[in-house]
């Protein structure tokens, strides 16, 4: 089927989130305001192509009690999902929201352990959703009995397939995943700055950078920089991209609507250019949002004109 992305989510949780007045750490904290979604990266990543009214399907690993709550969110959602059910229980993620400071704690738990077994399950369940997309994002912690290798192998298939792959990962998961040669990567500047070991203090710095991993063959590489902006750039062009000032609420989901938007705009042959806009306007509206909530396509298109695109001459 055309048009068809695979979100590939092997650690999802249900997010719990709380507002309070102000965090009291080892005192007694009243919540004002709580909330559950569906989480974890890809899980994300399938709501915002869902916004943008495109075919996704979720996949990976579910257990337990949560898991089959879990499932029945994304049913709520319509969120097509095939997942592979393993023993023990899906993890319970909770995000402590100060309204005060405006910043949220984050307490997640690893999630439920994966057998040799069913990792050869998945794999197989993997190379078949593959047979019917365009393109598969792997995105997310992995939880335990998962290999480090684990999105690399799923690299590897996908181009069997010729299915393009967006890799937003970090730690050991993103070097070996980029060993696979994704077709897109999206790490922010914390995580690129940790893979490569080096301080990268300008977009020059983050530039040459990016151009390590397209001289590997890596088509598209985005950096996310936070309050700085975003740095685009594939073999031919990069852009320094700059939002809107926004009130940020929480910052959750924020790369993953910039990777939702991506595997749109992927799918639907955009030019670099156009990827540069519509994923920072994704990720800047997302970021404006409490909790979990993420950014909706009517709002992603109203708002492609506050954002700033500077073309880097190299």
């Amino acid at each position: 089927m055309a048009g068809k992305v695979i979100a590939v989510t092997v650690n999802p949780s249900i997010d719990k989130t709380i507002a309070i007045k102000e965090l009291v750490p080892y005192g007694l904290n009243r919540v004002m305001e709580s909330r559950l979604d569906p989480g974890g990266k890809g899980i994300n990543v399938a709501r915002v192509l869902h916004s943008f009214e495109t075919d996704v399907v979720v996949t990976g690993f579910v257990a337990g009690n949560t898991g089959k709550q879990l499932l029945d969110f994304l049913s709520e959602a319509q969120l097509p999902a095939d997942c592979l059910e393993i023993p023990g229980e899906t993890r319970t993620n909770l995000k402590v929201f100060d309204r005060k400071a405006g910043k949220t704690t984050e307490i997640n738990e690893s999630g439920a352990e994966v057998s040799p077994e069913n990792l050869e399950k998945f794999q197989e369940k993997f190379r078949n959703l593959c047979k019917n997309a365009d393109v598969a994002v792997v995105s997310g912690s992995l939880p335990p009995g998962v290999p480090k290798d684990f999105y690399a192998q799923c690299i590897t298939a996908a181009k069997v397939e010729n299915v393009k792959t967006i890799l937003d990962a970090d730690g050991e998961a993103l070097a070996e995943g980029l060993k696979s040669i994704p077709y897109a990567v999206k790490p922010n500047i914390h995580e690129l700055e940790a893979l490569l070991g080096r301080e990268l203090k300008t977009p020059k710095d983050v530039l040459t950078a990016a151009r390590e991993f397209i001289a590997k063959g890596i088509a598209i590489v985005i950096v996310s920089m936070g309050p700085d902006g975003a740095l685009v750039a594939d073999a031919d062009e990069a852009y320094k991209v700059d939002s809107w000032d926004i009130e940020v609420k929480s910052a959750t989901g924020a790369g993953d609507s910039m990777v939702g938007s991506l595997a749109y705009s992927i799918v639907h042959g955009d030019s670099l250019y156009d990827i540069a806009k519509i994923t920072t306007a994704a990720g800047t509206i997302t970021a404006s949002k409490p909790g979990t909530q993420i950014c909706t396509k009517p709002e992603v298109l109203d708002s492609l004109h506050f954002v700033t695109v500077t073309k880097i001459e190299e």
